[in-house]
């Protein structure tokens, strides 16, 4: 793969933008606007296109190919100082992959206005195109935006909860013999939802609330104590059902382990009976006799 360099990609969509008479602003942000080493020449280009009919450039994708051919493109909406703006990411036929923001002109100016900028800003941003000046009263970021918040007594028991009511769905497709869903519920549910924010609070801990362990748990691998990191790395199992029983059970040792150890830090109380009440469930569960895969439902 030969990717162009950032400052080629650059250079082609500040062109593009100046010679676009409705795009009044283009701001680079995320990492390509940061100077700490933590782009790669995979780094997304987070590009916010601030436009004067920004609805019709969400409707009429055509111009998303002004930077090059496209091989995969997709999109959603959001709402940015009360407004709603527009996301079209791109990879190009180079391997440039382009996340686009079109935003409404106006919003430019709720920035300016706004006491704290907003967390998609305040990851870091480089204005490249302002043809009317109005970024220059943009704060400046503090790069506090995505780091965890301490959680609440009551945050933390539902969050206990939660995960100790996904496992439940776990042991019971795994008993049904239903590897699609049970997959989705040990690895989605139960990890990638709750016991990753205990991995998250558990940093935290150590960092004063003051790290940013990245986007959907991508820091884990280089910020975890090897230990855990070697932990979680062994409840990731294959296809195999007495796998995933095993990797079930893995999941809830680092997952109690983890919620212990948040809860006495923080003060709060580990809710033991649930503990201990559904582990009996999932062991009782487990030792059902085999299901009869002819019974439907």
């Amino acid at each position: 793969m030969n990717l162009p360099p950032q400052n080629d990609v650059i250079e082609r969509l500040v062109a593009w933008a100046e010679q676009d008479d409705s795009i009044r602003a283009l701001v680079l942000t995320s990492s390509r606007a940061r100077d700490d080493g933590t782009s790669d020449l995979l780094s997304d280009y987070d590009v916010i296109v601030a436009i004067r009919d920004h609805e019709a450039f969400a409707h009429d994708h055509g111009w998303t190919s002004a930077y090059g051919r496209r091989l995969a493109h997709w999109g959603d909406e959001h709402v940015v100082e009360g407004s709603i703006t527009y996301f079209r990411g791109v990879v190009y036929e180079d391997g440039t992959k382009i996340d686009y923001m079109l935003w409404p002109e106006h919003v430019l100016d709720k920035v300016a206005e706004a006491a704290v900028l907003p967390d998609n800003l305040d990851v870091g941003y480089r204005v490249l195109v302002d043809k009317d000046g109005r970024t220059s009263s943009w704060q400046a970021p503090t790069y506090r935006a995505h780091i965890p918040a301490k959680p609440t007594a009551g945050e933390y028991e539902a969050l206990v909860h939660e995960f100790w009511w996904d496992t439940t769905y776990v042991a019971k497709s795994l008993w049904r013999g239903e590897l699609f869903f049970a997959k989705f519920a040990l690895d989605y549910d139960t990890k990638f939802v709750a016991l990753r924010q205990f991995l998250e609070w558990k940093l935290e801990l150590s960092h004063d609330w003051s790290l940013r362990p990245g986007s959907h748990g991508r820091g884990l691998e280089r910020l975890l104590p090897t230990e855990t990191w070697e932990a979680l790395a062994a409840t990731y199992v294959g296809a195999d059902s007495e796998e995933n029983w095993n990797a079930l059970l893995r999941t809830i040792t680092l997952f109690r382990e983890l919620a212990i150890e948040v809860g006495e830090a923080l003060g709060y109380a580990y809710p033991q009976d649930v503990d201990d009440g559904v582990t009996a469930h999932i062991t009782a569960v487990r030792n059902l006799p085999s299901r009869d895969p002819s019974v439907k439902g």
